[in-house]
């Protein structure tokens, strides 16, 4: 009812040069309706959201998808309204004009004003579809398709994050991710824990949210194993002196989970940690990684590694070595992995997987990364075969609908809100798991 209460004052003052012409009000009469409309409006265009408990954002998401949903329905109507207009009651070449400059100037403007509010505001809307929106507004029909995929995420993205914002209040007091010992959060291969960029997208805030206390590795992005468990020790020790615990629970995801397992089996970490849990880590190495060494010419792989180990020592890595961390990931290094990090009795283990769908379930390089694991090994990630994620007390991640769930997905790398699969509550219900099991 309330669109509707909005929609009608909007296509009347769109279609004010028709309504004039017919109308045989007297001028005066005509316009004050005319003052009275475009001040309705001008009231429906600028007006602020209120009622939205999720912040500048969300009210950002909620006015462009209302806006936007008005102007459609205005142009579904003035389709309708101007042919008519123009057939039965067109006195003249001048007012025939206006009578399509009118509306299209006055949907054009809600249309921009809804668009840029959506644009500013929406996590979920992909960079290729501000591009098609940003060069084919001007084309007939599929601009009306681009506006309304827009208006359904948005609104997708609205219901979700408001929905989640109010389950997180409605459990803020029970503190359920709040553990017996500190979180340590692990990253993976090629990134590090920046302050700007999250590794772990918006997983760390809600898990704060339900009361855990979470520490990140800051190990560097890339190094041997070796190399990485002694950080990960050295993280672990400061951890433990700065909050007065006795032990971490670490959450570590891809290589990370092999840099734990060093620290732990070889760095006598393992009197330090309750438990291990790895998230899509190559336990069994990643046969992929041996067949790219094997084909690429050593002169290419140089020149890559040496690209890489000068951009992040500019980022921030002290000393970054490409060649020794890609190599740790290899399956036939990862044979000798159990022998080498045997599983402390002391330590819990536990690891999750996920696997992807189809190519259509990630953007490069997880799609090709999966199409060329699959004929290797079979299912799995973009990236980690699904077997060789297998450690401990295992959970497979099933793919919702045709999508599955990515190497990147597990970390919130995108951002992206799942149908079927919220990253966020996978991680606090882990969590709380660990708590409720005195962790």
């Amino acid at each position: 009812m309330r669109y509707f209460a909005e929609l009608i004052p909007l296509i009347v003052f769109c279609s004010i040069i028709p309504l004039w012409s017919i109308a045989k009000a007297s001028t005066g009469i005509k316009i004050t309706a005319l003052i009275l409309l475009s001040a309705v409006y001008l009231w429906t265009v600028l007006r602020k959201d209120k009622d939205s408990s999720g912040g500048k954002r969300l009210r950002l998401l909620k006015k462009g998808s209302r806006l936007v949903l008005l102007a459609l329905g205005a142009i579904a109507a003035e389709t309708v309204i101007l042919p008519v207009y123009c057939i039965r009651s067109c006195e003249s070449i001048v007012n025939g004009v206006f009578a399509v400059l009118m509306p299209v100037i006055a949907i054009g403007i809600m249309c921009f004003c809804g668009v840029v509010c959506i644009a500013v505001g929406s996590r979920q809307i992909k960079v290729k579809n501000h591009i098609f929106m940003l060069t084919l507004w001007w084309c007939p029909i599929l601009n009306i398709i681009l506006l309304r995929n827009f208006c359904q995420t948005a609104r997708r993205e609205y219901v979700v994050e408001c929905d989640r914002i109010e389950l997180e209040n409605a459990r803020a007091e029970s503190q359920i991710c709040h553990t017996r010992y500190p979180l340590l959060m692990v990253h993976g291969i090629f990134f590090r824990d920046w302050q700007v960029f999250n590794y772990w997208g918006r997983i760390p805030a809600s898990l704060i949210r339900n009361g855990a206390v979470v520490y990140y590795g800051n190990q560097q992005s890339t190094r041997a194993v070796c190399d990485g468990g002694r950080e990960i020790r050295d993280t672990i020790l400061k951890i433990l002196e700065e909050t007065g615990a006795e032990k971490v629970n670490i959450i570590a995801h891809s290589k990370g989970g092999l840099d734990s397992r060093y620290a732990i089996s070889c760095l006598g970490m393992d009197k330090y940690v309750a438990t291990l849990t790895t998230i899509s880590t190559p336990h069994k190495g990643c046969d992929m990684v041996d067949y790219l060494l094997e084909k690429l010419p050593d002169w290419l792989a140089g020149a890559i590694a040496g690209r890489y180990n000068r951009i992040f020592s500019k980022l921030g890595d002290k000393n970054p070595d490409f060649m020794a961390g890609v190599r740790d990931l290899s399956a036939e290094r990862a044979k000798s992995y159990d022998s080498e990090m045997p599983d402390s009795p002391l330590v819990s283990y536990r690891s999750v997987m996920s696997v992807m769908k189809s190519a259509r379930s990630a953007g490069f390089p997880l799609n090709a990364g999966y199409m060329l694991i699959k004929k290797l090994n079979g299912a799995n990630d973009g990236l980690v075969w699904e077997e060789s994620a297998r450690h401990g007390a295992y959970q497979l991640l099933e793919p919702p609908y045709k999508r599955g769930i990515s190497h990147g997905d597990t970390i919130d790398l995108k951002r992206e809100n799942i149908n079927g699969f919220d990253v966020r509550e996978f991680y606090v219900n882990l969590v709380k798991n660990l708590r409720q099991e005195g962790y």
